[in-house]
């Protein structure tokens, strides 16, 4: 019923995902991303929280000095403002650069290295103002909305609530130096972050999951598209079958024609088959002019039952034959010994008969 109804109940096979990811469908968190930025930011604060805060206070001091001011108002050959804005990025760059850095890893670790256009290529389906409507109010994205007011609720309760243990200490800061003022601000925020940051991995490994199952669920398909899907892959199972029975049929045909001018035939004595066949004014040495496995084999001892061409029972010879000479090859050097016995047995048997 599911199959007439058209319903998705196929997991996606490998062609249909490495499809998607082509297209830069891919399962991601972006609140899992959001963590690791937040990793890398608290990493930055532990580290260089002091210096980025000591230079902002003593650039700010240096701004707001009367000399500062009054050769602003002035101006001159080198702006105040030039020098405050080259300062401020020598502080904010290295940050920057730390958090670029963190986000291409999260990218890297989530969905490995992909570099695609195709979502950037631009499509009239997206200038649909009703298709956008109904995107925007769909079940998903009121689900989406949420659960986005729920992650961002209970942030925000983690940090209200982290201000609220440690407000004294925030209250006190005003009443302190500036160094133990610096570092009382940089402590307060640290333990922040490192609250909110577990949070935020929590909710990110939660929300890779979910996003993992939903892109499963996404690309899943119908019967009818993975049977097309096989069709277009490994071809039509109807001519591939009938491909077979030809060329079983062309096999038959060859053993019909090729081992009655055996000289003998060299067998397992039932799971392999091996026709030889030497001339001395033609051939260096015996060729293999049919072989067959079990039902081939079997095919093989019959024909040659029905022609009068012996058969010799040599297991380890078959078997050697079998997989290390083709069809129409001479049979190598270390078989020749072997071969000439049974030659000379087949021969000699030969001989009796004919008198």
């Amino acid at each position: 019923m599911a199959e007439e109804l058209g319903e998705k109940t196929e997991a996606p096979t490998g062609k249909k995902l490495s499809d998607a990811r082509s297209k830069g469908r891919i399962a991601k968190s972006t609140d899992l991303s959001a963590a690791f930025i937040m990793l890398g930011a608290t990493v930055v604060m532990l580290a260089f929280g002091f210096d980025i805060f000591a230079g902002m206070a003593i650039l700010m001091r240096h701004i707001l000095e009367p000399q500062t001011l009054a050769a602003n108002l002035h101006g001159g050959p080198a702006p105040e403002g030039l020098i405050a804005f080259w300062q401020v990025i020598r502080i904010v760059a290295p940050v920057a650069l730390i958090m670029l850095l963190v986000s291409c890893i999260a990218q890297l670790i989530q969905v490995g290295f992909l570099f695609t256009l195709q979502p950037l290529e631009p499509k009239l389906s997206r200038l649909n103002v009703i298709t956008g409507m109904k995107k925007f109010f769909s079940k998903r994205s009121l689900v989406k909305l949420f659960l986005d007011l729920g992650k961002l609720s209970l942030i925000g309760g983690v940090v209200v609530l982290c201000i609220m243990i440690r407000w004294e200490r925030i209250i006190a800061v005003s009443a302190l130096p500036l160094w133990p003022a610096i570092i009382e601000v940089v402590k307060s925020l640290v333990i922040v972050a490192l609250w909110v940051l577990l949070v935020l991995f929590i909710l990110g490994v939660l929300d890779y999951l979910y996003q993992r199952h939903q892109h499963t669920e996404d690309l899943k398909m119908t019967k009818h598209e993975v049977k097309d899907e096989r069709k277009s892959t490994d071809g039509d199972p109807e001519m591939k079958g009938r491909r077979m029975r030809m060329a079983r049929q062309i096999a038959m045909q060859r053993l019909q024609t090729d081992v009655p001018k055996a000289d003998v035939i060299v067998t397992n004595p039932t799971h392999f088959a091996v026709a030889l066949k030497y001339d001395s004014k033609t051939m260096g040495a015996p060729r293999v002019v049919a072989k067959g496995g079990d039902y081939l084999a079997l095919k093989i001892r019959y024909i040659a039952t029905a022609h009068g061409v012996p058969i010799v029972e040599r297991p380890p010879l078959a078997r050697a034959l079998y997989r290390s000479v083709e069809i129409g090859q001479e049979v190598h050097a270390e078989h020749y010994e072997a071969v000439a016995e049974v030659l000379a047995y087949v021969y000699r048997l030969e001989g009796r008969m004919a008198s």
